[in-house]
């Protein structure tokens, strides 16, 4: 028993001294806490929302109010276009679109009933069953208001969606919900492109961040460093192995997708593609990153794993970025997974094309010159 407290001593004097192990252990896992609680969340707040109003009357008004104030929504465009309204949810910058029809407060007041029709982006999973509860809720809430301004028997809403019959009642808000992208609402069309992503950045960055800490605990690295390549060279080199196994990761998951899950593949694949090879050199260039300020392969997949987990949860890939406060919201905009989640889902589920998908692309191509650069300037420095 002496011996083994006298060796558990010496571990702990280890671990106290190894500054580097010691914030891995204590400081990294509180940064997880503290930012992931405020991603991995449920709760849907600020839905990006657009409304159409073709009647723009005093109960049109109203209703959007009633949205507005709610709190779960965020009334982000206003037209009577619905083309400007089908762009914005192509385009992934609005979550749902409510469009109030013309005479829409004269059906009201001489039929006891008028139709509403919300259009939700049912690419985010679940997340749009809760997006339509929230509507609905709003709605009736409205509808029984206006039941005691309009006409005492206005008390209830209608839903006449596909999957539910129509409810009977003397005066209504008639709700007509179309699920655009994912009708069925199956939760793996929304998963497995996202996953996909996931796999392809655990791979890349992964063995990335091993390979030069290999190299380190290894004693060979000084050796490379004497040989005529240039740092550009090298660079290269260790990472165009690993560029090719991602993409072909990338090949092999997505086959799996459409023969076991029956994923939708409705954009182009040169563009899916493309967008992989932009966004493989940014986790590559992080996982040599990693690398350089590591000595050893376990610190190597500690870092990753700690960088990867925040990466993953703040990417819209386990919930979405609108249930997230809006502080992470904004953070995550520097997460390049998240762009990569977007196009992929976007290219998928949607079938959108080049137009739709141009800004997360271009993010992610800056995002790969300033981390690869990062990481040849540390790699210098670390190994002058």
């Amino acid at each position: 028993m002496r011996r083994i407290r006298f060796l558990a001593w010496a571990e702990v004097l280890h671990v106290i001294r190894d500054r580097a192990t010691l914030a891995q252990v204590l400081v990294l896992p509180l940064a997880q806490l503290l930012i992931l609680s405020n991603a991995a969340t449920f709760e849907v707040r600020d839905v990006p929302t657009y409304v159409v109003d073709f009647d723009r009357s005093t109960a049109s008004r109203g209703l959007v109010d009633r949205f507005a104030a709610s709190g779960n929504f965020d009334i982000v465009g206003d037209s009577t276009s619905l083309d400007l309204a089908n762009d914005e949810l192509l385009r992934g910058r609005v979550t749902l679109v409510v469009t109030v029809p013309h005479d829409f407060e004269r059906s009201l007041m001489r039929d006891r009933a008028a139709p509403i029709q919300l259009a939700v982006n049912a690419e985010k999973g679940s997340a749009a069953g809760v997006v339509q509860s929230y509507a609905l809720r709003i709605l009736s809430a409205y509808s029984a208001e206006l039941g005691t301004t309009l006409r005492p028997t206005m008390a209830n809403v209608r839903s006449a969606s596909r999957d539910q019959p129509p409810m009977r009642g003397a005066t209504r808000i008639e709700v007509t919900v179309r699920n655009r992208y994912n009708q069925t609402l199956n939760y793996k069309h929304y998963m497995v492109p996202g996953l996909l992503v996931a796999l392809v950045t655990l791979i890349a960055t992964l063995v990335s961040a091993q390979n030069i800490a290999r190299e380190k605990e290894l004693g060979t690295l000084e050796q490379l460093n004497v040989t005529p390549l240039t740092r550009g060279q090298f660079i290269a080199a260790k990472l165009l192995p690993f560029w090719v196994l991602g993409m072909l990761d990338l090949g092999i998951g997505l086959t799996a997708g459409w023969l076991i899950f029956d994923i939708p593949v409705r954009g182009s694949l040169v563009l899916l593609f493309g967008s992989a090879a932009v966004y493989l050199v940014v986790a590559l260039a992080i996982g040599l990153w990693i690398s350089t300020l590591v000595e050893t392969q376990q610190q190597a997949m500690f870092v990753t794993f700690f960088i990867v987990n925040i990466y993953l949860l703040m990417s819209g890939l386990f919930t979405p970025i609108d249930s997230m406060s809006p502080w992470v919201q904004t953070v995550s905009l520097l997460n390049p997974v998240r762009h990569f989640v977007t196009i992929s889902r976007a290219l998928l589920v949607k079938g959108a094309g080049l137009q739709e998908i141009v800004q997360p692309l271009a993010i992610l191509a800056l995002f790969a010159v300033v981390t690869l650069a990062l990481a040849i300037r540390q790699y210098s420095k670390r190994t002058a």
